[in-house]
């Protein structure tokens, strides 16, 4: 396997840390390309090459498929085909593959919109609307649920750990920002330590840290939002 570094096209968000954790986890160079979404790097032509939904994370793989780059977009898509091409972390067993699709889509569809939803109407909205409040925190309560039920006696999500993991956590782990108590999930709250008790897993989520401040919130940067929110399609 080639050691040309991976092109990751990144912001550390949520599913952004999903790249390099699992890129830290398989051991594989990469180079971080910031994109940074609050001042509309997404929107620039050569990154919409590879990324025709304005939206970061993506990868170029300088040694795809036949020895020639691949550009992949998508989070899901990303962690799917690098367990492809390392053996790791995605099962080659059929029905084992099959359960790990059924968490990756789960996340990608459910969990993470839900979560972002109940973020946005809590913290970002500039008026405070109960409906959307309840409404989406409610559904990230009961997707915990699911969650919680499935991690009864496992250690992972699969039972073993898999890219289902890697997808979820960084999500999961912002638990406060979605208004749920942790405490109603103690399944999650022992993944969650396991989780973090991973040195990859570290190494992912600090990975890019330094490119926004500590101190930096989305939910006083006016021109960010502008920039974020209430977007529509671009002729």
């Amino acid at each position: 396997m080639s050691t040309a570094p991976i092109d990751v096209y990144f912001w550390p968000t949520p599913n952004g840390i999903k790249i390099t954790i699992m890129l830290e986890e398989c051991g594989l160079a990469y180079k971080l390309i910031p994109v940074n979404i609050g001042k509309g790097e997404q929107f620039k032509p050569d990154f919409l090459k590879i990324a025709p939904n304005n939206r970061m994370p993506a990868i170029v793989d300088p040694d795809g498929p036949g020895g020639k780059p691949i550009s992949v977009f998508e989070s899901g898509a990303i962690l799917q085909y690098l367990g492809r091409k390392t053996g790791k972390f995605y099962p080659a067993d059929e029905r084992k593959r099959v359960a790990v699709d059924e968490w990756v889509f789960w996340q990608m569809a459910g969990l993470g919109p839900m979560a972002g939803q109940a973020n946005h109407f809590r913290n970002y909205a500039p008026e405070k609307v109960p409906y959307g409040i309840n409404r989406y925190t409610d559904e990230v309560n009961r997707l915990y649920g699911v969650l919680n039920k499935q991690l009864e006696g496992r250690d992972y999500i699969c039972g073993e750990y898999t890219i289902a993991d890697m997808m979820s956590f960084p999500w999961v782990r912002r638990y406060e920002t979605q208004g749920q108590d942790i405490a109603e999930f103690p399944n999650i709250a022992k993944w969650l330590d396991r989780m973090n008790a991973r040195p990859a897993v570290a190494r992912g989520v600090a990975a890019g840290a330094d490119l926004r401040s500590p101190t930096y919130s989305l939910g006083q940067d006016k021109e960010a939002q502008k920039i974020l929110f209430g977007q529509r399609a671009r002729k």
